[in-house]
C-alpha cells in the first residue's frame, strides 16, 4: 500500500493540470462533434461528406499538431532551469514554424482536394465533401498558429489559456453551425458548407483569444516582453525541427492509420463510412482524455528531465499511466454497455418509420463501438507513454515502433478483415485495436528501458 501511494498521491495534482488540457482538447473534437451532430440531421450521405472531408484535415493536423508538441518539452525544461530567456526564444521560433507550416498544410489540402474523385468513394459523397474541404483547410492556418502559443503556455504549466480560448470558439461554432447549416436569421441555407464555414471562423476566433491572453496577461509578461524576431536562431529552429519531425510523423501514423479506416470504409459503402465517423467521433471525445494526461506527462516529465530528478521522473509517469489506466476502464465500460445507444444521438430517430439507411448505420456503428470499448485502454496508455517519452526528448526510436504498430502490423490487418472477409466495417476496426495494443506494449518497453539507464547514470 505504501508503495502505490507514492504513485496515487501525485493523482490530484496531475488531475488539476490536466483538466483544461483535457477540456482544451475536447473543445477541438466538440467542433467535430457538433458538426457531426448538425449534419448528421441532414442525412447520412451528408454525414459521410463530412468524414470524408475531415479525413484529408486529419491528416495535415496530425503534422501541425504534432509538430508543435516539440515546443512543449523545450519550454518546461527552461521553466525547470528558471530560464525565461530560453522559454521566450521557443516561443517566438515556434510561432515563426507553425505558421510556414500552417500556410504549407492548407496549400497541400487545398490542392489535393481532386483526389476524392479517384478514391473509390461514393459519388454523392465527394460532392458534398469537395467544398466542404476548401473551407476546413483554410482553418488549418488559425489552428496551427493556436498551437504554437497553448504549447509553450502549456510547457509554463498554465494550461488555462487554451482551454478558455477553445470554449470561446465552440460557442462561435455552436452558434454558427445553427445559423449557416440551416439557414436561419437571414442567412442562406448552406449544408455542410456551412458547418465547414462555422469551423474556420470558430478556430480564428481561438487563436486571436489565446494571442490576446498571453500578450496582456501579467504571467506572461516577462516572456512577452523578451520576444525579438530579428534575434532568430539556426540552431534553435534545427532543435525544433530535430524534436518537431519525430513527433509530427509519430502522430501522423496515428492519425493516418485511422484515415485508412475512413476510406476503406467507404469502398464499402456510404452507411459503413457513416457508422465509422460516429464510432470515431466517439472515441475521439474519450482519447482526448489521454491526451490530457499525454501533455501533462511532457510537462511533468520535462521538468523533472531539466531537474535532472530521475527517480521523480519516473515515479511521476508511473502515476500518470495508472491514472489514464482508471479513465479507460470506466470508459470501455460505457462503450460496452451504451453501444446501441450513442450512435442514436447522431441520427434522427422517427420509429417505426426511420429509413433503412438510418438503422444500418446504427447497427454497424454499434458493433464499432464494441471494439472501440477494448481498444480505449491500449490507447490511452500509449498516449500517455509516448507523452512521458517526449518529455526526456526521446522521439526517433518511438516513431520506429509507432509505425511498425501501425503501418507494419495493424493496417494489413484492417485491410484484409474489412474488404476481404464478411467481417466488412468491424474488421477495419479490429485491426485498429492490434496496432493501438501493438503500439501500448512496444512504447512502455521503451520508456522502461530509458528511465532504467537514466537512473544507472
Amino acid at each position: 500500500m505504501f508503495k502505490l501511494q507514492q504513485y496515487t498521491k501525485e493523482f490530484k495534482y496531475n488531475l488539476s493540470l490536466s483538466f483544461p488540457v483535457i477540456l482544451g482538447l475536447l473543445g477541438h473534437t466538440i467542433v467535430q462533434l457538433v458538426d457531426n451532430i448538425m449534419v448528421g440531421q441532414l442525412g447520412t450521405t451528408e454525414l459521410a461528406a463530412v468524414s470524408l472531408g475531415n479525413s484529408f484535415v486529419f491528416i495535415a493536423m496530425s503534422l501541425g499538431i504534432g509538430f508543435s508538441t516539440a515546443l512543449t518539452p523545450l519550454v518546461a525544461q527552461a521553466d525547470g532551469t528558471k530560464d525565461v530567456n530560453a522559454a521566450q526564444r521557443v516561443l517566438s521560433h515556434g510561432i515563426v514554424l507553425c505558421t510556414i507550416l500552417g500556410l504549407s498544410l492548407f496549400l497541400a489540402v487545398f490542392g489535393s482536394r481532386k483526389m476524392m474523385y479517384s478514391m473509390g468513394q461514393p459519388e454523392a459523397v465527394v460532392e458534398l465533401a469537395f467544398p466542404y474541404l476548401k473551407w476546413v483547410a483554410a482553418s488549418l492556418i488559425p489552428l496551427i498558429i493556436f498551437q504554437a502559443y497553448k504549447q509553450f503556455a502549456d510547457g509554463l504549466s498554465k494550461t488555462r489559456p487554451a482551454m478558455y480560448a477553445i470554449v470561446f470558439s465552440n460557442i462561435v461554432n455552436v452558434i454558427l453551425n445553427y445559423v449557416l447549416i440551416f439557414g436561419y436569421g437571414g442567412f442562406p441555407e448552406m449544408g455542410v458548407e456551412g458547418a465547414a464555414i462555422g469551423t474556420m471562423i470558430a478556430r480564428t476566433a481561438a487563436v486571436s483569444l489565446i494571442i490576446c491572453y498571453i500578450q496582456f496577461h501579467p504571467m506572461f509578461s516577462a516572456y512577452i516582453i523578451r520576444i525579438r524576431f530579428e534575434n532568430l536562431r539556426i540552431s534553435l529552429f534545427k532543435k525544433i525541427l530535430r524534436l518537431g519531425f519525430p513527433s509530427a510523423l509519430q502522430m501522423f501514423f496515428e492519425v493516418a492509420f485511422f484515415t485508412m479506416a475512413i476510406w476503406m470504409s467507404g469502398v464499402l459503402g456510404k452507411n459503413a463510412q457513416a457508422a465509422n465517423q460516429i464510432a470515431l467521433n466517439l472515441s475521439s471525445m474519450t482519447f482526448m482524455f489521454a491526451m490530457g494526461l499525454g501533455v501533462v506527462a511532457m510537462i511533468r516529465v520535462g521538468n523533472q528531465f531539466g531537474k535532472k530528478a530521475y527517480a521523480d521522473l519516473r515515479r511521476i509517469a508511473i502515476s500518470l499511466f495508472l491514472l489514464i489506466g482508471l479513465f479507460d476502464i470506466v470508459f470501455c465500460f460505457i462503450y460496452l454497455k451504451f453501444n446501441e445507444v450513442l450512435p442514436w444521438i447522431y441520427l434522427e430517430n422517427y420509429g417505426d418509420n426511420t429509413p433503412m439507411d438510418t438503422l444500418e448505420v446504427v447497427q454497424i456503428a454499434a458493433g464499432l463501438l464494441l471494439v472501440s470499448g477494448f481498444f480505449q485502454i491500449t490507447d490511452g496508455l500509449q498516449a500517455v507513454f509516448l507523452g512521458a517519452l517526449r518529455g526526456i526528448q526521446d522521439v526517433n526510436v518511438p516513431t520506429a515502433l509507432i509505425f511498425i504498430s501501425y503501418m507494419v502490423i495493424g493496417l494489413p490487418i484492417s485491410y484484409y478483415l474489412g474488404l476481404r472477409t464478411d467481417l466488412g466495417a468491424v474488421g477495419i476496426w479490429i485491426g485498429l485495436l492490434t496496432g493501438l495494443s501493438t503500439s501500448a506494449f512496444l512504447l512502455f518497453l521503451r520508456f522502461n528501458h530509458q528511465t532504467k539507464k537514466l537512473l544507472k547514470s
